[in-house]
């Protein structure tokens, strides 16, 4: 704790440092004072558009880890499966997912479900990558056993290629823990009226920047304790399951 709050500390005196030194106007960087002044004036907005963003993180969390495990799982059971759909994955990781934004939110307009799509497209990936890879790892001599007994492609599956795998799983739902966030702001510069994305981009068009920095605050700590409490669940889950 001591080392977070001097951590703290010194990034502020440094900051401060900053603008005293280069002479730096308020509209280009506000002092720590003013984004803690613009926090505490605009809190009742910035905790309502907080919420919004909230909401989609978790929702876009949850359908894209899903579906990133349950594809992972479907690519497992067959080769040909992984063969075609490998190279897809990867090119879709090629496309910005700004260049998509506009586009899902002309197909869905600008409510929430944009913005959880392109969420789950950013979450999707690293899950179903990582579990894929884990499922790819189990150990060749735990299969053949397995194949001897004569059990069945589900049964090893369930309970041995499955349960070899949920260290990778977890490293992926992880890192989609810290990754969302991103989604959720991204979907809601592109078309968003409400949200943290939102707040920014209103505030930066009225050259507001404390307010930006006041919600690019609110937008980190969020992040950091949403994947906090994400790396919490797992762990826990993983030690009643003896994972």
């Amino acid at each position: 704790m001591r080392t977070v709050t001097a951590l703290i500390i010194t990034v502020l005196a440094i900051w401060q440092g900053i603008i005293w030194l280069a002479g730096m106007p308020h509209f280009l960087l506000p002092s720590p004072a003013a984004v803690a002044e613009a926090l505490w004036l605009n809190r009742v907005q910035i905790v309502q558009y907080a919420g919004f963003t909230l909401t989609e993180v978790i929702l876009g969390f949850v359908i894209g880890s899903a579906l990133g495990a349950a594809l992972a799982v479907a690519m497992g059971f067959s080769q040909r499966l992984t063969s075609i759909l490998r190279p897809i994955l990867t090119f879709s990781q090629t496309i910005p997912v700004f260049a998509l934004a506009p586009i899902l939110t002309l197909w869905l307009g600008f409510g929430m479900a944009p913005k959880i799509a392109v969420t789950v497209l950013i979450v999707f990936f690293p899950v179903a990558s990582a579990f894929l890879d884990g499922l790819a790892r189990t150990p060749q001599a735990a299969l053949d056993l397995a194949q001897v007994m004569g059990a069945s492609r589900g049964r090893i599956m369930r309970h041995l290629r499955i349960p070899a795998a949920l260290p990778q799983l977890a490293t992926g739902i992880r890192l989609a823990a810290v990754y969302a966030p991103i989604g959720a702001v991204i979907g809601e510069w592109v078309g968003g009226a409400r949200g943290l994305g939102a707040l920014m981009i209103h505030a930066n068009g009225r050259m507001k920047t404390d307010l930006v920095f006041a919600a690019l605050l609110v937008l980190s700590v969020m992040t950091v304790v949403f994947a906090r409490l994400v790396a919490i669940a797992l762990a826990r889950l993983w030690r009643r399951y003896g994972v």
